[in-house]
């Protein structure tokens, strides 16, 4: 799914859930608005693209007052028939929309068992993680699938910076990565990011008690306002994007928790600290 359908699928879902907390049919969306049923229902499908104008429309019948959510989905309309730098690349398709809703995302929470997270990698340690799960890709396909890595981290870096939360259990801490340095550069790249005010790395210890991470990592990008959040499960053949609000709840509810188990920040670097020593 290329990114420009990315956005309208995101501004449609957000349209349709901001009806619906109002509790306004679609016949009832039209008759305030003036925009007839079926042209509400395309744009909520996102079978067509939005005018800012409509949206804006829409946003004042349905009582919508957060400014952030108001700019949130009129850039959503504004850039939704734009390319993204990563379409330049041969990507599968749910990984365009990943990047794609990193590009939009205020915020996001990533639980890790195994893996440092993407956006924390560096260029060596992601060349390894993606070699091991890609199996039997050619260097001449994991290259740009490195530079691609590398270069969605300019998220963390742009002027209004993503918000990254990220737990990351001991064991990515202590997997050996082939190449010599190459784990105790990424566990200095982890102490490096640390230092900026807009990231957060905790680790959760091997001696945790059993908790919902139990299952397997996730992400959650956030974007502003609840009903428009994401959860993502990623697989080794496939990616999971749950949009439900009860749903997205349960994983935030789980990341709350996960958090708690985690080792405070200040510890959570310590051991990453000590972790690094251990590659001298």
């Amino acid at each position: 799914m290329t990114a420009p359908t990315v956005r309208r699928r995101r501004l449609g879902s957000g349209l349709r859930r901001l009806r619906e907390q109002a509790a306004l049919t679609l016949d009832e969306a039209e008759t305030r608005s003036g925009l007839s049923a079926s042209k509400i229902s395309r744009l909520e499908s996102a079978t067509r693209g939005a005018r800012p104008t409509d949206v804006e429309l829409l946003m004042s019948v349905y009582g919508v007052e957060d400014e952030d959510v108001k700019s949130f989905l009129l850039t959503l309309a504004r850039d939704g028939g734009k390319r993204g730098w990563w379409q330049t690349y041969d990507l599968a398709p749910v990984y365009a929309d990943l990047i794609s809703l990193e590009s939009d995302a205020a915020s996001m929470n990533s639980y890790e068992p195994l893996l440092i997270p993407g956006l924390l990698q560096t260029a060596s340690y992601a060349r390894a993680a993606i070699t091991a799960i890609s199996m039997s890709a050619t260097p001449d396909e994991i290259n740009p699938l490195v530079e691609v890595r590398i270069a969605r981290q300019a998220v963390l870096s742009r002027p209004r910076p993503l918000t990254f939360r990220a737990i990351i259990h001991e064991a990515a801490l202590t997997a050996r990565v082939p190449g010599a340095g190459v784990m105790r550069d990424q566990l200095q790249r982890l102490l490096d990011v640390a230092e900026y005010p807009h990231v957060r790395i905790q680790v959760l210890p091997m001696e945790a008690e059993l908790h919902p991470g139990t299952t397997g990592g996730f992400t959650i990008l956030g974007f502003g306002q609840r009903a428009l959040d994401v959860t993502l499960l990623e697989h080794l053949d496939s990616s999971l994007y749950i949009e439900e609000e009860a749903d997205v709840a349960r994983y935030s509810e789980a990341y709350e928790r996960l958090t708690a188990a985690a080792l405070p920040f200040n510890k959570s670097m310590s051991l990453i600290a000590s972790k690094k020593k251990e590659h001298q």
